[in-house]
């Protein structure tokens, strides 16, 4: 036994989910993969330790059948002012009763874009939606109308971009995909200038733009984004940020911001909205404004979606980017994710696995590892790991932080990743995790197969 999060005495029994497995099965029936993210898929966590959720507050999540667990990388990395938070519910209250939807542009729409574009300076125009597919694909046909170029070349070391076909179809799950239409789209890796210009230069005059997340795990190479910058412009493409998870975590104004180079296009989201459903394309005024009215050429059909600006989810954005000012949110993910990082790479470093849970990635968006006895990295082991936190009531696919954690939250969760690593011990020493696995192993989401 150990305390939980309220300091009661909690069992490291694993949970027991009888309403969450009979809401799965519901689930699976109604809806194909059983959730509307494949990444929140039970096929994510070990066998029949999927949890359905309930509801949450601040750093917590309860599950339907009354768990309650410390929550990391909520609403896949977008809540990350906690669930609830009171600014931002507050605001989206507001306008509730006003109306949200109408036939011409609400006022909201204008407040909506000054904060945006005070907050990232180095934006002049910006147009929201609702999810970061359509911003990334918008951004890529605007990149194809302003250039005449067909190609779009994409950074293979970043794991999504949209699930329109450009993107998809370089994917496992290319099915349904034509062919025609993923010979448009060519690769480059991470960090490498020369592979990025052999590759403008192979495809000379056909590569519209490049896209990529400007920061992942790994901090970009010193003068990596200006060289690619000068790569963009030297051969006439447009270099779009995918700034879905470095807006707002890297700093108020996203990679861009802290990196001090400057896209001609970007496109946020996930934590715009602290869980509300917006995001936004923005960018150079001089390529934004083709999907305008207020130019002499080809109109381009940019972004179009009859809840591109609801209201309430426009309140929430603004609430969002006015609280990360007024309180050093960026400042103290950070912070929370300095101490965490150390915690868990002392206990596993205590408990002689620290070669083999490994945490990675910039202090506010933090992700582990988990590698075998021969250093490989092994889905057999994550099972293994996940089941320990589960146990414990932490809730944990990465180790990405929100604002609402606190010191008491923090020191549960260590505690219990302690008591994981002493399970990981034994696997290793055995040289067989199986016995801790409970059923199949987690499974990749991008596969072929089911």
């Amino acid at each position: 036994m150990h305390s939980d999060v309220t300091g009661a005495p909690r069992s490291t029994e694993e949970p027991s989910l009888p309403r969450s497995r009979t809401a799965n099965e519901r689930l699976h029936a109604l809806i194909p993969g059983g959730a509307h993210t494949y990444a929140k898929g039970d096929d994510q966590y070990p066998e029949h330790l999927a949890p359905v959720i309930s509801h949450g507050h601040g750093a917590h999540v309860w599950d339907v059948d009354g768990n309650r667990y410390v929550e990391y990388g909520a609403g896949l990395r977008s809540v990350s002012l906690g669930h609830a938070h009171p600014r931002v519910t507050e605001a989206v209250r507001r306008e509730l009763d006003r109306g949200s939807n109408f036939v011409r542009p609400s006022i909201v729409e204008l407040d909506a874009a000054e904060r945006f574009l005070a907050t990232v300076p180095t934006a002049e125009m910006v147009k929201f939606a609702k999810n970061g597919s359509d911003a990334t694909t918008a951004a890529v046909r605007l990149a194809r109308a302003a250039t005449g170029r067909p190609r779009v070349a994409l950074c293979a070391d970043h794991p999504f971009f949209s699930v329109d076909d450009w993107f998809i179809g370089t994917t496992p799950m290319s099915a349904g995909v034509p062919a025609a239409t993923d010979e448009l789209t060519v690769t480059f890796p991470y960090g490498d200038l020369t592979a990025t210009e052999e590759l403008l230069t192979r495809y000379r005059g056909e590569v519209a733009c490049l896209i990529l997340e400007p920061a992942t795990h790994t901090e970009p190479p010193p003068g990596y984004l200006a060289g690619l910058r000068a790569l963009a412009d030297r051969h006439g493409c447009v270099l779009v940020f995918d700034e879905m998870i470095t807006g707002l975590r890297w700093s108020e104004a996203g990679a861009q911001g802290l990196y001090g180079v400057v896209p001609d296009l970007s496109t946020f989201g996930k934590a715009l909205g602290n869980g509300f459903a917006v995001s936004a394309l923005a960018g150079r005024r001089a390529l934004m404004e083709l999907g305008g009215l207020r130019h002499g050429g080809d109109r381009v059909f940019l972004l179009s979606t009859t809840h591109g600006a609801e209201t309430h989810a426009l309140a929430a954005a603004m609430a969002v980017l006015t609280t990360y000012v007024d309180e050093g949110v960026t400042a103290r993910l950070h912070a929370l994710g300095d101490r965490l990082a150390a915690g868990v790479r002392d206990a596993a470093g205590a408990m002689g696995v620290g070669d083999h849970l490994l945490v990675r990635g910039r202090a506010s968006n933090l992700v582990f590892a988990t590698l075998d006895e021969h250093g490989r990295p092994s889905q057999e082991y994550r099972t293994l790991f996940l089941r320990r936190l589960l146990a414990g009531g932490v809730l944990a696919p990465s180790f990405v932080v929100s604002s609402a954690l606190t010191d008491a939250d923090i020191e549960h969760t260590l505690d219990v990743v302690a008591q994981a690593c002493a399970v990981y011990r034994k696997a290793l020493d055995g040289g067989d995790p199986t016995p801790w696995l409970g059923g199949r192993p987690v499974r990749p989401v991008f596969r072929r197969r089911a």
